[in-house]
């Protein structure tokens, strides 16, 4: 017998080091080639990394939130133990990390999708098609392979997780295995084609689930008896760095105006009553992305990325409209490319795959990077005012606040009307405070006057 030392490999992009974010072995785990060993995190992607070899688990480098150098050792294997069972089903393509979730845009980061699992037995069968076939495969005894995102869906839906068979490599539990399980069939748990968007600082984490890090409810080293500790890692502590050096670093211009969205809502349900049944129906959104194209062509200061390593300002004729969208896994930017080129009717579907790809963790890294201006929204939690934090290194962000009717003067007399809120942010050292105001009312007249979206230029003041 001989040991293996398996160091932390380049994930490629100028990756100096990784945040080990889940182990998914043990000292003293006999572990199959190109079973999945770890999962961390860099600042492009979160990773799942394989097994290099087959053999026993002699030590492990780091916890989840411990950072390991590039190079440097992660775990060490005894091979030439005695082998474990053989796999029912071919080994997937040779050992390399796989990415699972991107993250080179402020609040990116998707699982991609799944490596191919089985298609052999009645759980496998409903296994959407792409995956390659193969046999549901066990684990090893007293080991359930899942990610830590499987094993908090598996608690909530009250699955026993060692009465699941995994369809994944080496008999890892995938989505799909859950959602036959709780007998809802593939797909399950996908979220709703009508994008709920969120704004840039995300909800409370979840308790990490990997192995050595504080269960939920049980209390931690330092803390009061009963209170739990939850460490900051991964996706969630990404977003807390980004978001904390956007806020820190860019000088935060606030504008909230309000906005008689009444025949916006007319045209709305106009365009509704026209679709066929079961015809996803049109949000705000579509409608306020398409007068907010209008407007940028009139203020395009506001679509620019501040590149601050050249000390330039990179002003774009295309609008990518980012949209800030709420997912299982925290906070995601998916991007419409090219807004500004779209049919209505194309926006809104544009707009509603890519959330859903979002949320569902499929999205590329490419859906996830490049917004020039980002909208974002609290849908029906909207609130009368906010103060979105920019996705840097864009330098405006406009938030929609919740439409509610209520009385208010108009053409002399008092009646019932829509309004809802714009609550946006600008970036002060390149947005002047006239020409922030100046655009938000540019895109008030729109909304207002719903026609003049289709048929008229913006007019500057």
């Amino acid at each position: 017998m001989s040991q293996f030392v398996f160091k932390m490999p380049d994930l490629g992009e100028g990756t100096v080091e990784a945040e080990i974010v889940a182990w998914h072995t043990q000292p003293g785990a006999q572990v199959s080639e190109d079973e999945v060993i770890v999962e961390v995190m860099t600042d492009k992607a979160a990773v799942e990394v394989p097994a290099p070899v087959s053999g026993r688990v002699v030590s492990v480098t780091g916890s989840p939130g411990d950072k390991v150098a590039v190079g440097s050792p992660l775990i060490v294997f005894e091979v030439g133990a005695p082998a474990v069972p053989a796999k029912a089903a071919e080994a997937p393509p040779a050992p390399g990390p796989t990415p699972l979730r991107s993250a080179s845009h402020p609040a990116a980061a998707p699982q991609a999708a799944a490596a191919p699992h089985a298609a052999a037995s009645p759980q496998a069968a409903a296994a959407p098609a792409g995956r390659a076939a193969a046999q549901p495969f066990a684990a090893p005894a007293g080991r359930i392979m899942t990610s830590p995102a499987n094993r908090r869906r598996a608690r909530e839906a009250g699955i026993d997780l060692a009465t699941v068979v995994g369809t994944g490599p080496g008999g890892r539990i995938v989505r799909e295995d859950l959602a036959t399980a709780s007998g809802a069939g593939p797909g399950a748990g996908a979220a709703t084609p009508v994008p709920q968007a969120e704004f840039p600082a995300g909800p409370p984490a979840a308790a990490p689930s990997a192995a050595g890090s504080p269960a939920a409810g049980s209390p931690a080293a330092g803390s009061p008896a009963g209170d739990p500790e939850i460490k900051v890692i991964g996706l969630r502590r990404m977003i807390a760095e980004r978001m904390s050096e956007a806020k820190r670093t860019i000088p935060h211009f606030a504008y909230v105006e309000e906005v008689d969205v009444t025949e916006l809502e007319a045209l709305r349900q106009h365009l509704n009553s026209k679709l066929a049944k079961g015809e996803p129906t049109f949000t705000y959104l579509p409608l306020i992305v398409t007068a907010l194209t209008r407007v940028l062509e009139a203020f395009p200061q506001c679509n620019v990325l501040h590149d601050a390593t050249r000390g330039v300002l990179i002003r774009h004729r295309a609008v990518h409209a980012g949209i800030a969208t709420q997912t299982p896994d925290g906070l995601k930017v998916p991007v419409v490319r090219d807004a500004q080129s779209l049919a209505l009717p194309q926006l809104a579907a544009e707009i509603r795959r890519v959330t859903e790809r979002a949320r569902t963790n499929k999205a590329t890294r490419d859906e996830l990077s490049g917004s020039t201006i980002t909208i974002t929204s609290l849908g029906k939690l909207g609130g009368i005012a906010s103060t979105p934090i920019i996705n840097a290194p864009e330098v405006a962000i406009i938030g929609l606040n919740k439409s509610v009717e209520r009385p208010v003067v108009h053409q002399g007399a008092v009646a019932i009307r829509r309004i809802m809120n714009l609550s946006s942010s600008f970036d002060h050292r390149f947005v002047d405070g006239y020409d922030a105001a100046a655009m938000i009312q540019a895109l008030k007249e729109l909304l207002e006057h719903p026609a003049m979206i289709f048929i008229s230029k913006v007019n500057t003041p």
